[in-house]
């Protein structure tokens, strides 16, 4: 990352990429390196954290219905029907995060930083990959996991996510162990440098408290077990209570947007959101009807305003003369023949070429990828499951106004930020027929709702395990739009998705046969539930 990202991205590739071993065996020049240590290896490891996620996004928040695309081509609502392209790696950049970007890479920080002493690099890099086969099991099921790194092996077996969850929990552990040693040599000038940790800047107490959010995470997704309500809700609770205490500690990586390999890829600059811009970016009915009155009433149609302030924050009013001024969206699976539905990056000014970007869709913007709002919303779903209606509600309140605090802190990056939310525009939602007043009022629609709000425009596989253990339950998420059995794909058999197959190019050319063990040949395999939000 930073100005260090693209020379070592060619080191790395060097030593690490294909046919590596004969490049190494013929040059022994000092001048270019044949070992890269752990301090120039962590930048592009976190840039890619923020690539990967970003390029998978964009299909997932179809399905999530964050946002869907203008286009009504079946290459643009295939995803928005909870189908899939055949033959293509669309849907397959986090499972190339895991085992190619961050990969090797990865692995070789962690041997770096043990054999020299650098406990802090090994601590960041258990933690990254805790993180990164969370991600991946999550979004595919079974994956690649005792076998990822074998030398010489060309196939490689799967296993399911009971395998793969204990997993992340060791080496989140091994995170917190070498977190609390001390290295011989102090490297903190480097990790909180530019070129260094773009996440923390070396605060061990931060990334622990990181590994805390994501142990509390994956035991939220398993509300469906008989044990959570005797075990993993206490879980859930304990885990977020050891993670973090408001939202200037979430992890979140930071850019200089000098150039686009240093700027946020969900940004103008990357192009990631404006390349295809009929395919993605718009917002769709689902994320509108909740900041207009549909969280717990009767949305408002077409608004120009709206008691949540987060509807004008979050979305762009539309500059149509016909419609000037009303926030619109797009209908999943249905396009936007008729309407302009404005880009989340905002609109180009009059003699402009370039989206100006707006809330975190900017190329200075800090990218987030854990909350302190997200966690609340989880401990107050694990406290209403278990009944601590009490407790469920103060999180719930929480998470609520920390959602205001994440704007404020992370939102206004535009060259023309939005105005902060005020305290009085604060209090007047909060006491709002959409809050729930009580612990006795409350609901989980409330809970799941507004921590859909919270996660809205970033967090798109989080909210897709939300919204796959609740097996898209309209009535726990009200403004879901609900496809009929003609709305859905029909290369799925019709059903709703909860799943993505492996990634095409290594997988369904390479490793076939392991896929047929899965199931992953048959057509609908990306409707077969996964085992986190099954009860057995």
């Amino acid at each position: 990352m930073r100005n260090l990202y693209k020379t070592a991205i060619v080191l790395t590739a060097m030593v690490l990429g294909t046919g590596c071993k004969k490049y190494l065996d013929i040059n022994s020049n000092p001048a270019v390196p044949q070992v890269v240590g752990a301090e120039l290896l962590l930048p592009p490891i976190i840039y890619q954290m923020t690539n990967g996620t970003t390029q998978d996004n964009r299909v997932i928040w179809k399905i999530t219905q964050n946002m869907g695309g203008t286009s009504t081509a079946d290459a643009s609502t295939i995803w928005e029907k909870h189908g899939y392209p055949s033959a293509s790696d669309v849907g397959g950049v986090i499972w190339r995060m895991t085992y190619f970007d961050l990969g090797l890479n990865l692995e070789s920080m962690i041997k770096d930083g043990l054999e020299k002493q650098k406990y802090e690099y090994v601590a960041i890099g258990y933690a990254i990959k805790a993180w990164a086969y969370q991600m991946t099991t999550d979004l595919h099921g079974p994956i690649i996991l005792d076998e990822a790194f074998t030398t010489g092996q060309l196939k490689f077996h799967y296993q399911d996510q009971p395998d793969v969850y204990a997993k992340v929990r060791e080496w989140g552990n091994l995170a917190i162990k070498y977190s609390n040693m001390k290295s011989p040599v102090s490297y903190a000038a480097t990790l909180s440098g530019v070129s260094g940790d773009g996440i923390y800047k070396g605060d061990m107490a931060k990334w622990r408290k990181f590994v805390y959010g994501l142990f509390a995470q994956q035991y939220s997704h398993l509300i469906n077990k008989p044990q959570f309500k005797t075990n993993y809700a206490d879980s859930v609770v304990k885990y977020v209570d050891l993670s973090f205490a408001n939202e200037t500690e979430d992890a979140t990586v930071g850019f200089t947007a000098s150039v686009a390999a240093d700027s946020n890829p969900m940004g103008p600059q990357m192009g990631l959101m404006t390349a295809s811009t009929t395919y993605y970016a718009r917002p769709t009915t689902t994320i509108l009807n909740l900041l207009a009155g549909g969280v717990r009433g009767t949305a408002t149609v077409d608004p120009k305003t709206s008691v949540d302030p987060r509807l004008s924050r979050y979305l762009q009013p539309s500059t149509t003369p016909a419609t000037l001024g009303n926030y619109q969206a797009i209908t999943p699976t249905k396009g936007s023949a008729t309407t302009n539905v404005p880009i989340v990056l905002g609109v180009i000014p009059t003699g402009g070429t370039t989206y100006p970007g707006r809330y975190i869709f900017t190329d200075k913007a800090r990218y987030p990828i854990m909350t302190y709002s997200q966690l609340q919303f989880a401990k107050s779903e694990a406290n209403f499951i278990k009944g601590n209606t009490g407790d469920a509600y103060t999180a719930y309140v929480n998470g609520i106004r920390a959602t205001f605090d994440f704007f404020n802190q992370y939102g206004r990056s535009a060259n023309t930020p939005d105005p902060a939310i005020s305290t009085a525009e604060i209090n007047a939602y909060m006491s709002s027929s959409e809050v729930a007043q009580n612990a006795g009022d409350l609901r989980i629609s409330d809970i799941m709702q507004q921590k859909y709000i919270a996660q809205w425009g970033w967090a798109g596989l989080e909210t897709w395990c939300d919204l796959r253990k609740y097996h898209y339950d309209a009535t726990v998420f009200r403004t879901y739009y609900q496809l009929t059995a003609g709305e859905l794909s029909t290369n799925n058999g019709g059903k709703f998705a909860y799943r993505f197959r492996p990634r095409y190019n290594s997988e369904y050319v390479w490793n076939a046969d392991e896929l047929a063990k899965w199931g992953a040949l048959n057509t609908d395999y990306m409707t077969k539930e996964l085992w986190f939000s099954l009860s057995n």
